[in-house]
């Protein structure tokens, strides 16, 4: 039986310290020394930073489960903390690039939803599961050897002497066989019974039970990344891809309370800034009026030592006016309000314009405030007046205003990139 979670929402950047509640919901120094004790092990480390009597969340999103406390983490692009917006924002942000594929659910429902990317997730595997299970768990061969009261296979004549000099009746022997039990319904296996742990929405409980019942006894697997590397699907196994990769997902952010055993850690949180990049990215991508060719993470060659690798710049995106015009984009998940970009990124971009010939760059933020261009200095800079030491290279600051519609937002994006920033290029110039 699934227990009430506790429930405590924060937004980026926020921290929670020891003895502060949210309704009545606490987070106590159990909560914190869970966190703490996994907080040097793999991907833990980047989520949020140790501070006294608490932790420090940073631009990773998503949801840390800690035994019986669900924390959410949401993103927040302005000063205003809209919890309900934001959540739904997130969903559509991470299926838009690709993160679910199941049918969106209503605003109505996740707002009653308390761990809302897990239950996402959850129900996703239980899909894909049952799925597997009504087509039939794949068969392999596998090989076995050791000791048996029936010959059958290879007698392995020289162990069979070995350990069955007085045993008689048993022989040692080598035989294949073809069942359920091989690695990938192992995983499969394993991720059903982190779920029947973790798992805090009665719906999926039952679910997760009968799917239990279709395994057949199987060892239970160390699973490490190692483990999924490993698996190369066929033309059999390849229907098992999105619940293997879904596996992954949980069973490598999965941390077990070895000590207590009551508040494990499960961990599944997201970068806004690649999110957001990636997000901006598509969103070109499928409103393109031109037919551009638009590009991510494109490569050059920076510098070459003498000895060593040599250095690359990436900007985030690269897009080609049909061979006429080069606009590069950097993308940055921060809230700048009014204030100016930071020297940081406006070199950044100098860099892209002169090494990519590029005609027009910016930097692309969230935000409501109008967007603006401007130019950069001449490197030579005799002259006394500021009008004469400007360049012809600009730098625009591109603010692109959340909507809760994923769809029009994507829409919007493309207009102001593809349209609007044009039209104030011309008007300022």
């Amino acid at each position: 039986m699934s227990i009430k979670p506790d429930h405590i929402t924060l937004f980026e950047h926020q921290n929670i310290r020891v003895g502060q509640k949210q309704g009545e919901v606490e987070f106590t120094e159990s909560h914190r020394q869970a966190l703490e004790a996994h907080y040097g092990s793999g991907k833990m480390v980047k989520y949020f930073s140790l501070i006294h009597r608490g932790v420090q969340f940073n631009e990773f999103v998503g949801v840390i489960q800690v035994g019986n406390l669900v924390i959410e983490v949401l993103p927040k692009a302005d000063k205003y903390e809209k919890e309900a917006e934001w959540k739904g924002i997130l969903i559509g942000m991470l299926r838009a690039v690709g993160v679910f594929d199941i049918q969106a659910p209503s605003s109505s429902s996740l707002n009653i939803k308390t761990n809302f990317i897990l239950d996402l997730y959850f129900g996703l595997f239980v899909k894909e599961v049952e799925y597997l299970v009504n087509e039939g768990l794949a068969k392999k061969y596998r090989r076995i050897e050791g000791n048996a009261t029936a010959l059958k296979g290879a007698l392995q004549f020289g162990k069979h002497i070995a350990q069955n000099l007085v045993h008689q009746e048993r022989f040692y022997i080598k035989y294949t066989i073809y069942d359920q039990n091989h690695n990938l319904n192992q995983i499969l296996l394993k991720t059903l019974r982190l779920l029947i742990q973790v798992n805090q929405n009665p719906m999926l409980q039952s679910r997760i039970g009968s799917l239990l019942l279709h395994f057949p006894e199987m060892p239970n697997m160390k699973v490490t990344e190692a483990t999924f590397d490993r698996i190369h699907f066929n033309r059999k196994t390849e229907r098992y891809r999105n619940a293997i990769e879904i596996s992954r997902l949980l069973l490598l952010n999965y941390h077990p309370d070895v000590s207590k055993g009551q508040n494990n850690v499960l961990a599944i949180m997201f970068d806004m800034n690649l999110l957001w990049e990636r997000f901006i990215y598509l969103s070109l991508r499928k409103h393109n009026p031109d037919n551009r060719s638009i590009s991510a993470q494109t490569s050059k060659y920076f510098w070459k030592p003498k000895k060593g690798n040599r250095s690359s710049i990436i900007p985030d995106i690269v897009i080609d006016e049909k061979g006429q015009e080069t606009i590069v984009l950097d993308t940055k998940w921060k809230n700048i309000g009014s204030s100016n970009p930071s020297p940081d990124d406006l070199r950044q971009l100098y860099v892209y314009h002169k090494y990519f010939d590029a005609q027009r760059v910016a930097l692309v933020y969230p935000g409501n405030e109008e967007d603006r261009t401007g130019q950069y200095y001449n490197t030579d800079q005799k002259s006394r007046k500021d009008n004469e030491n400007m360049s012809d290279d600009e730098c625009s600051v591109i603010k692109i205003e959340t909507k809760n519609n994923i769809s029009e937002w994507q829409k919007a994006i493309s207009h102001q990139i593809f349209q609007a920033w044009p039209s104030l290029i011309e008007k300022e110039l």
